[in-house]
């Protein structure tokens, strides 16, 4: 690249083509930026910094907290620049919505994030990440209430995460393609390293718990054996198994090179309709997906066109390389 393009020049110069996003939306976007670096370097200092381990405490889903789930969540709660740009935010990681102080006018935006997405992986050093999503306060006078979260992924005017790993990258969409920023440590910023992003349609790997095989329907079994089949199968050809139990590493892995990455219902719990987050994982990532040439389902209709019934709704995830996404999409069809 000839010459090296901030995050903050990125988001202006978005502004500048057709007041593409407005100003308040990318004021709100380098402050999550600003956090995610805050992240960053509280997952750096590891066991140095004493956020190895568990919490004494569990989340909203009954799950124990790690210790930098909890700065995570801290971290992007506490912001002290949200100014005027952010109503109130919701995070995986709570039971009920978070008000922002109006110390100013209230706020156009509604942030929603999963704080540290990946968290089992904290203690091996394996790449975790924060996912976020921004939707537009419905325009009216009154306080905000959990219901106005409830929107459609379709409805969202921004998301991405940040992926901490051998180098911290936070990969953004505001619905005009993806872009990937690499945190330069030196300088302090993020620095564009790739923009319009795609997802090849075809691939030979895909990504899933194997260990959860004796649980799935007939259709994700169906799409596995042949993929297992290799050359010999239906398929014609040999795939590989991709898994890291981080969804944002998994992702990043498909945008940076294609894959399918599966989440399915399965039998251990037949009552929810998946294990995944729609609002705080599902639909941040099947937006950036899709922006990227991809696809995302939950084996029966687009991830994006769901209406939300409740913050903490769950939902099978399907996404990836288009044409592979669509296949066992229609394997589900035939039932």
């Amino acid at each position: 690249m000839s010459s090296r393009i901030s995050l903050t020049r990125y988001l202006v110069e978005q502004q500048r083509i057709d007041g593409h996003i407005p100003s308040q939306l990318r004021l709100l976007l380098e402050v999550v930026a600003r956090s995610c670096k805050s992240i960053s370097q509280a997952v750096n200092k590891g066991a140095l910094g004493g956020v190895l381990g568990s919490a004494s405490s569990e989340n909203v889903q009954g799950e124990i907290q790690k210790k930098l789930d909890i700065i995570a969540n801290e971290v992007l709660i506490e912001a002290n620049e949200w100014g005027g740009h952010l109503a109130a935010m919701a995070s995986e990681e709570m039971d009920g919505i978070y008000l922002v102080p109006n110390r100013y006018p209230q706020g156009e935006y509604l942030l929603l994030f999963d704080p540290l997405d990946g968290s089992s992986n904290i203690d091996v050093n394996v790449s975790i990440g924060t996912i976020f999503s921004v939707l537009k306060k419905p325009d009216d006078d009154r306080g905000v209430e959990a219901g106005d979260f409830l929107q459609p992924g379709t409805a969202q005017v921004a998301a991405g995460y940040c992926i901490y790993g051998p180098q911290t990258t936070l990969v953004l969409t505001v619905g005009d393609g993806v872009a990937m920023f690499t945190l330069d440590r030196e300088q302090g910023s993020f620095v564009l390293t790739e923009e319009n992003v795609r997802i090849p349609e075809d691939t030979k790997e895909f990504a899933i718990n194997m260990s959860n095989m004796r649980h799935w329907d007939e259709p994700v079994k169906r799409y596995i054996d042949e993929c297992l089949q290799g050359k010999e199968g239906p398929r014609g050809k040999d795939f590989n198994m991709r898994w890291i139990a981080s969804m944002v590493a998994d992702v990043h892995r498909i945008l940076t090179r294609g894959g399918i990455f599966m989440y399915p219902w399965d039998k251990r719990e037949p009552n929810k309709p998946g294990k995944l987050r729609l609002m705080y994982e599902a639909n941040p990532m099947s937006w950036l997906i899709e922006q990227a040439g991809g696809a995302a389902t939950n084996g029966k209709q687009r991830i994006m066109d769901i209406q939300p019934t409740q913050l903490h709704e769950r939902v099978s995830v399907i996404l990836g390389s288009k044409n592979e996404v669509e296949r066992v999409t229609s394997y589900h069809s035939t039932l």
